[in-house]
């Protein structure tokens, strides 16, 4: 559902993501991990075609990103990190301008909406997003993506800004999707949330995919058996050190 090839991007000398290569199946849920910097959202800038690679290919439900773009507009959903909405206009009347975007049939959409928005008490749809907080505009971006029914859903960090009760509901829901054959891309800091929603796990760091795998896969490569998907990430990143120093530093505190 999701393949990219020698996937590369560059901002002047700086290569952001180097080489990528990825093959992802429908109905999986992909988690995309990696420190602050190492080219995750600009992976995901380049899958939802909002900016061109440098090198590469990318192919959405066998279509060329190149050649079909808008056609692969219509098949996928994106939560961005930071949610970008029209701040003068009411929510219900941003979701109806994205149901006309989309051409998408208003009374069974907003059928899906009223849903979505009961599960994650959006009761707020009558307010400017102006005066949304961080939070309210992150649950109306993810109810709006999941409201279309997509084959592919690109997720940057989708919890953070979320309250417990709408993370759980939307790890719930995710799994659901994915369960129904929608892709799920996601990336998140909270390892947790990572360990136990998906089904593979990407690790990027400095641009380049160091490691790729179900959490077993990983644990077996990388002779971890016991250890949590804290304690690979670190290792794999080369920030376990760094944390062992920084224990040892309090304990002599």
């Amino acid at each position: 559902m999701i393949e990219a090839r020698n996937l590369t991007r560059k901002f002047g000398t700086l290569v952001a993501v180097d080489r990528l290569n990825l093959n992802i199946a429908s109905g999986e849920i992909y988690g995309f991990l990696g420190p602050n910097g190492a080219g995750k959202t600009t992976t995901i800038k380049m899958l939802t075609g909002i900016i061109s690679p440098s090198l590469g290919e990318i192919f959405i439900d066998g279509l060329d990103m190149q050649k079909d773009l808008m056609e692969i507009k219509r098949l996928i959903s994106v939560v961005p990190d930071e949610p970008k909405m029209y701040e003068n206009l009411k929510g219900l009347e941003f979701v109806k301008f994205i149901i006309d975007v989309y051409r998408l049939p208003v009374k069974e959409t907003l059928k899906k909406l009223n849903n979505l928005a009961e599960a994650f008490k959006i009761d707020y749809l009558g307010k400017y997003i102006g005066d949304y907080s961080h939070g309210m505009k992150q649950k109306l971006m993810v109810a709006i993506a999941l409201m279309r029914e997509p084959s592919v859903v690109f997720l940057d960090e989708p919890t953070v800004g979320l309250d417990a009760s709408s993370a759980g509901k939307l790890r719930i829901l995710l799994r659901n999707m994915a369960d129904n054959g929608t892709t799920v891309f996601m990336t998140t800091h909270v390892l947790e949330v990572a360990e136990k929603m998906c089904d593979r796990i990407g690790i990027i760091d400095s641009g380049r995919l160091i490691a790729e795998g179900t959490l077993s896969d990983l644990k077996e490569s990388f002779g971890r058996a016991e250890s949590s998907l804290e304690e690979l990430f670190l290792d794999i990143t080369g920030d376990g050190e760094t944390k062992l120093s920084i224990e040892g530093f309090e304990g002599e505190a």
